[in-house]
């Protein structure tokens, strides 16, 4: 009566290494391909930023380039919807040059007397104008592709603000064999190396007042700056406050500490 037992005991052997060799295949196949993948993607910038590491702050003399970067070029395509013109003072600029930004938009002002939409120039309390009124006119305008908010794009991406400098800088031209699907364009950074987005900065594209270089590299540097700023507008403040309370902790572990050899010196130990 073993016999049958010890026989499919027999047959099962080999069907479970089987079935351990084609997990081992499976996982080496898939480990191949990430590692190609990874290979294939473009090697992440390490630029410096002023508003890195805890004590950092942000520039704002290129967050106010990049703001000029972002109203001449990106704000043809990209909205920041969670903007207000009044919030521009977070990057030093004052009430007056907010207001005379504003002034120069035209945004929708609610309805006339007979109920047809009307525009009117933005206040300070007005919301950055969108490019497009909605999401279906923006993908109409741009071959179906939907161009992100810049609102939060900093956070919203892994790599942050050298992700999308990375974006910025990494157009060019595709290597030999490496095929392209219509109206896209090649970007070395980019997943997939082909974004439906032009390159839209280049040598020369805003004329800075300041005197500042207007390089490719400048100019993405300065937007990027911008954009991390309209993420995280607390930050600076955020880092201001944990710099308080580690100080605050730290004393009162030393205060406690020594309340403590003070209460207990008298004890026999």
């Amino acid at each position: 009566m073993m016999r049958p037992q010890r026989s499919i005991m027999a047959r099962s052997v080999p069907m479970r290494s089987a079935i351990v060799r084609s997990l081992l295949a499976c996982v080496l196949v898939t480990g191949l391909f990430a590692a190609t993948a990874v290979a294939q993607e473009g090697e992440m910038p390490n630029e410096r930023w002023s508003f890195e590491h805890a004590f950092g702050t942000f520039d704002l003399a290129a967050a106010q380039r990049g703001f000029q970067v972002y109203s001449n070029v990106c704000s043809n395509c990209h909205s920041m919807k969670y903007l207000h013109y009044r919030d521009l003072s977070g990057i030093g600029l004052d009430e007056d040059q907010i207001k005379a930004i504003a002034a120069n938009v035209t945004v929708p002002s609610g309805t006339d007397d007979q109920g047809n939409p009307k525009e009117g120039p933005a206040t300070p309390a007005s919301e950055f104008k969108s490019p497009f009124p909605n999401d279906k006119a923006a993908r109409a305008a741009n071959n179906g592709a939907l161009p992100p908010d810049l609102s939060l794009i900093v956070n919203a991406r892994e790599g942050g603000p050298n992700y999308i400098y990375g974006i910025l800088t990494g157009f060019g031209q595709p290597p030999a064999g490496f095929k392209m699907q219509d109206g896209m364009n090649y970007n070395r950074m980019f997943p997939g190396h082909q974004i439906a987005m032009p390159p839209p900065l280049q040598d020369g594209t805003v004329e800075y007042t300041d005197g500042t270089p207007n390089n490719l590299n400048q100019e993405a540097h300065d937007v990027v700056t911008f954009l991390a700023w309209a993420a995280n507008p607390e930050l600076v403040e955020r880092k201001q406050i944990g710099v308080r309370v580690v100080l605050f902790l730290m004393f009162m572990t030393g205060l406690t500490y020594a309340v403590k050899r003070k209460v207990w010196s008298d004890v026999d130990h």
